[in-house]
């Protein structure tokens, strides 16, 4: 029989499909499959279907746990564990609120996580109204006595989340302002941007100052509320809140990974948050997240061993403080970790990508912009932060890449009833692996000096 012959570029397709490495490192060919891939959405659809909320710390989050635990196994995912740890669990419970004079209505109200409560019989009291969270700082310590503060806001739409920092202080320093003052209790207009009658829940922070009754109304109750006030009335509102705390209870990381081939190459870790609020499914916030992430993962695992380990995880207690993060960090360090990387924004396209390496990288970064053009993706000078759960192993000094989201409609959602499956354009999430994989199977065999620099912890 007569031998055949090949030219190179006849020799290019059999070469990537014997050689899993070359695959890997291809990136037009490792998009292509990821935007094809229904992994992570499927991951999402079994976490809200078969577990739903998972409110941080409660049977929820470990019934999450454990169903997380058998799905990476089910992936093929090797040596997963559950890294415990403990926080005080703050669960809600009734939650009422009615404008009792001049001109009664009925509000859209949920409590903030780590609320008082008013007790079984509600609290009656005046409003004082603050237009801004500048306005509560400003009032004089002590001239709140019996009232309840009422501050709002105008929180806009941005691509990039921005208005979350300019006016999230209202929910997570505002209570505890408003209880410096002398405030009975607070209730702020929603960190958000939707005009359903959803209100937003979300963490707060008491400090060392004594938690009073502190919850949400929804958008459109807060401006009917500013009407009200502006017909120049005294004005009392009715709250009953019911939260409780319930001790100091368990959480987890869930962590498992991709070995690499060099065990001395600084590794990368991955993931989202696993715990949600527990007023929708966590679907955006942030079962997306950890799906993504996911699925990236196993589309890098499944095209052959990378040079340096992936390590995913799926952090626990996020959203009540950042616990899974800070128990990670402090448990780990820097040591021996190259980049961290954090898909917490919902099921969005990504738009851009920031960096935070070491002096040195910029053909790394260019690589990397140029592989990420394909899907619409720009680099930005924006540096990186790594993610919330990954900040306080960021801070010690570990390297970052950020994709970002589109983030536009993110505050129509987040932390509502509304964040639910439905909410999650299976398309815009493939183009989230494709970006995540193409990332992931650069750095993970990257030789580029990307270990990181630890630095001592701050305080």
């Amino acid at each position: 029989m007569k031998r055949k012959t090949y030219g190179f570029a006849t020799l290019i397709p059999a070469l990537l499909l014997a050689s899993p490495a070359l695959a890997q490192h291809d990136p037009a060919a490792l998009q292509a499959k990821a935007l094809e891939d229904d992994t992570a959405y499927d991951i999402v659809e079994g976490l809200t279907t078969e577990v739903g909320h998972r409110l941080a710390g409660t049977e929820d989050e470990a019934r999450a746990r454990d169903w997380a635990v058998q799905k990476l196994a089910s992936l093929g995912f090797e040596n997963i564990r559950v890294e415990p740890f403990t926080l005080p669990v703050w669960v809600r419970g009734e939650e009422e609120a009615y404008i009792t004079s001049p001109f009664p209505h009925k509000m859209h109200i949920t409590a903030l996580g780590n609320s008082a409560s008013t007790g079984e019989d509600g609290l009656e009291a005046e409003i004082a109204y603050f237009p801004t969270l500048a306005d509560l700082s400003a009032a004089r310590d002590g001239s709140l006595e019996g009232k309840i503060a009422f501050v709002s806001h105008k929180m806009t739409k941005t691509m990039d989340g921005s208005s979350y920092g300019a006016f999230g202080g209202a929910r997570f320093i505002g209570p505890r302002i408003a209880s410096q003052k002398g405030a009975a209790a607070i209730i702020i207009r929603s960190v958000g941007t939707d005009y359903h009658r959803n209100p937003h829940t979300g963490g707060t922070s008491f400090a060392n100052g004594d938690p009073i009754p502190a919850a949400a109304i929804s958008i459109p109750d807060a401006e009917n509320l500013e009407r009200v006030i502006a017909r120049g009335k005294p004005v009392t509102v009715k709250l009953k809140l019911t939260p409780r705390t319930l001790g100091e209870l368990e959480s987890g990381n869930v962590i498992t990974e991709i070995p690499g081939s060099d065990p001395n190459a600084p590794i990368i870790v991955i993931g989202g948050h696993l715990d949600s609020w527990d007023l929708g499914t966590g679907a955006v916030d942030d079962g997306a997240g950890v799906a993504i992430t996911t699925a990236a993962a196993k589309l890098v695992k499944d095209a052959g061993q990378p040079k340096r380990t992936i390590r995913l995880i799926w952090f626990g207690s996020e959203e009540v403080g950042i616990y899974g993060g800070r128990a990670y960090a402090e448990k780990h360090g820097a040591a021996g970790h190259a980049i961290a990387m954090e898909s917490d924004f919902g099921a969005g396209r990504i738009w851009r990508v920031e960096f935070k390496l070491p002096e040195g990288n910029d053909a790394l970064k260019t690589e990397i912009a140029n592989a990420l053009a394909p899907l619409g993706i720009g680099k930005s000078e924006i540096m990186a932060s790594g993610g919330p759960d990954n900040g306080p192993l960021v801070r010690l000094g570990v390297n970052a890449i950020d994709l970002q989201q589109d983030g536009t409609d993110y505050f129509d959602l987040h932390h509502t009833p509304d964040d639910t499956l439905d909410k999650i354009d299976p398309k815009a999430m493939q183009q989230n692996v494709a970006a995540w994989a193409t990332v992931l199977s650069i750095i993970a065999n990257s030789d580029a000096d990307i270990a990181a620099r630890p630095v001592e912890p701050e305080g």
